[in-house]
């Protein structure tokens, strides 16, 4: 006996919203927080009307709330040791000049360790942040096809 997934028929309508949904992720670089408002939006207007909307627009959500977690755990890593170099740092020769901050022997030595784990920090937010925008495009792409998608390394917060 064959077993096959269920498929769900949509119509071109349900593909274009679907689409929308996870392009809507992009506003983020014009509007603060619009990879979130967005899509909950869309979502929340059509997941009672269309389950191919309804699985997008988690799909979606679901990807930009763990891209947020991601971000604020490199965030918790980087920006710490930073400020910890940097304040440690700080020597006394530290002069002001005509309303300019000279600082005089600022050494990273002792610290190699401690920064490369700050700079590899960063560069992780950097990729991911790039890794983000290509992995909604394709998400769009595969949505107006009429395909289910699902976005790699999400934590399904919305089931």
């Amino acid at each position: 006996m064959e077993t096959t997934t269920p498929l769900i028929m949509e119509n071109t309508s349900e593909k274009n919203i679907a689409t929308f949904t996870h392009l809507s992720a992009l506003s983020q670089y014009f509007i603060p927080f619009g990879n979130y408002i967005f899509p909950i939006l869309i979502w929340t207007n059509y997941k009672e009307k269309s389950e191919f909307v309804n699985h997008h627009g988690k799909q979606t959500l679901n990807f930009q709330l763990s891209l947020l977690l991601y971000t604020l755990v490199l965030a918790l890593i980087a920006i710490p040791i930073f400020v910890a170099v940097v304040l440690k740092n700080i020597p006394i020769g530290t002069f002001m000049y005509n309303e300019n901050v000279v600082i005089k022997n600022f050494n990273f030595e002792g610290n190699i360790a401690l920064l490369s784990i700050g700079a590899t920090a960063v560069l992780l937010f950097f990729i991911l942040k790039v890794v983000e925008f290509f992995l909604v495009i394709y998400a769009a792409i595969k949505t107006s096809n009429g395909e289910l998608y699902k976005y790699p390394m999400t934590i399904p917060f919305i089931k």
